[in-house]
């Protein structure tokens, strides 16, 4: 228990703490000397009777005039700055202890009828929160210290703090940019991302603890770590399952294109690696070395990216996502049902689906811009990619399903990725196998179901890329077209009222590898 001395000097009132009690002081237990110099309380007396206290210094401040409080130490600025709330005669303060002003403080001076403040030092955007509620201040020392927080997330004026959208922390966290992040979820509106440097449990805790305090929604945290400790992966994905549905703070992983190359050797033994290794370099410096390295780092930026998508699937929980998607939906619309497609919607708003061709390579997310020109040299992340990515024709609609859904991609044979594979099912072993002849295409609102009916190699044209027909029988006739070029009879039944998928790739310069199939409907 401590004691407090509240002496009257002139039109100041002294706060400080009375480290040794006089013989006059050394019977008090509580509160309780009161004379028209000094009062003497105990910290705990006041911490129980707030309102009793509070009450006695107004009629004090009134009596004897006092405008001015000036505080010997911030260990009480808290608990005065609380009596003081409602005491319309202390209009200054002053607080004489060498140590910063802190938002806290801020906080309770704006609430209160003080409208000067002098104090050692304080952040500059402090000066502008208190400003709006016309309270003055005036530091004793220069204003240039900042958090590394502060100084990292460019928060050094009132209006950064209110606007600011993304912050970058570093863990970890020291005790001034946990009390600076406080002060920022206090004032901040319109924060939506958190980027965090690593794992580190306890400074998570207090980001999400913090974040709830003030209410913060729709918050994604973003760990940019590698990770690969299970437990660390355990714990992300059951808080993600756990999120508080109205606050809605999640965690996302953000791998580097390092770790994922990395990893992808990783999977491999390490003695057939090495062996590898020396006939990939023998290849290079004497036979194949462009074509082999060209190809081999198409499967490998390709394997990073599926990788990378399977991570997001695995780990990012859809609730959230659906319920955005489908909240808005007129009667008349389909809504959104195919959860793994709506999480990839994060990672690239232009994916429209999944296509799976079986015993082939063929097992990617399926794009669609606005024209089909950019996704020949660009990747699923939209990065400059001479792979490209698998992507359905501008002018082809997944929700009112087209009849004629066109799907293209390169023919990387030699990496196999992208069609890379698609030749392979001209072959008499593949088209003749039923489990092959059925497509799966998986859309944001249904799970598709194609039975191939013309399989061919052509010379360059694009009079199988129609998407738009005259009438009933104009369509009937292209459907007829299609299927007499085919190499194998399939037997299939195809009407006017069909809906169809083509997928096309180049075989060279001058043809084309085709397949069609119809939709199977129940």
């Amino acid at each position: 228990m401590k004691k407090i001395l509240i002496k009257i000097q002139g039109n100041n009132l002294i706060i400080k703490e009375k480290v040794r009690l006089t013989n006059e002081y050394k019977n008090i237990l509580n509160t309780n000397v009161i004379s028209c110099n000094e009062l003497v309380f105990s910290d705990e007396y006041i911490l129980n009777n707030k309102k009793i206290v509070a009450t006695f210094l107004i009629e004090i401040t009134k009596d004897y005039n006092l405008n001015t409080a000036i505080l010997e130490s911030n260990a009480f600025a808290l608990l005065f700055l609380d009596l003081f709330k409602d005491n319309k005669n202390i209009t200054t303060l002053i607080l004489k202890e060498d140590s910063p002003l802190t938002f806290a403080m801020c906080e309770k001076i704006m609430k209160s009828y003080i409208k000067n403040v002098n104090c050692y030092t304080l952040q500059p955007f402090m000066i502008e929160y208190l400003d709006k509620y016309h309270i003055l201040v005036e530091s004793r020392n220069e204003i240039l210290f900042l958090s590394n927080f502060m100084i990292e997330n460019g928060l050094s004026e009132f209006t950064s703090l209110f606007y600011k959208m993304t912050l970058k922390i570093e863990f970890p966290m020291s005790n001034q940019d946990e009390q600076d992040f406080e002060a920022f979820c206090k004032i901040n509106k319109y924060l939506k991302t958190i980027n965090v440097n690593t794992v580190n449990k306890n400074d998570l805790e207090f980001l999400i603890t913090t974040l709830k305090h003030n209410q913060k929604r729709n918050i994604k945290i973003v760990i940019n770590e590698n990770i690969t400790n299970e437990e660390v992966l355990e714990y992300l994905k059951k808080f993600n399952k756990r999120k508080s549905k109205k606050l809605k703070i999640v965690f996302r992983l953000a791998y580097s294109n390092d770790y994922l190359r990395d990893n992808i050797f990783k999977q491999a033994n390490s003695n057939i690696l090495k062996t590898c290794s020396y006939f990939i370099l023998l290849i290079v410096f004497f036979t194949f070395g462009y074509v082999f390295y060209d190809n081999y780092m198409a499967m490998q930026s390709t394997n990073n990216i599926k990788e990378k998508i399977t991570q997001v699937i695995k780990l990012n929980d859809s609730e959230e996502i659906m319920a955005e998607l489908n909240q808005d939906k007129d009667e008349d619309d389909k809504l959104v049902v195919n959860e793994d497609i709506a999480i990839l919607l994060e990672e690239n708003p232009e994916t429209v689906g999944w296509l799976t061709v079986n015993n082939t390579n063929i097992d990617y997310p399926v794009v669609q811009s606005v024209n089909n020109d950019y996704y020949l040299d660009h990747n699923y992340y939209m990065e400059s990619d001479n792979n490209g990515w698998v992507f359905m024709d501008y002018r082809n609609d997944t929700e009112y399903l087209s009849d004629n859904l066109i799907i293209y991609a390169h023919n990387r044979y030699h990496s196999g990725v992208m069609f890379g594979t698609l030749q392979n099912t001209l072959r008499y072993s593949w088209y003749t196998n039923p489990d092959n002849q059925i497509i799966k295409f998986k859309t944001l609102y249904e799970d598709l179901e194609y039975e191939i009916f013309s399989i061919y190699k052509i010379s360059v044209t694009t009079d199988y890329l129609r998407t738009l027909f005259a009438d009933a029988n104009d369509k009937l006739e292209f459907y007829q077209m299609l299927q007499d070029r085919s190499i194998y009879d399939f037997e299939v039944e195809i009407t006017a009222d069909s809906k169809i998928i083509t997928l096309s790739t180049c075989a060279d310069e001058s043809n084309r590898y085709v397949i069609h199939a119809v939709l199977k409907t129940n």
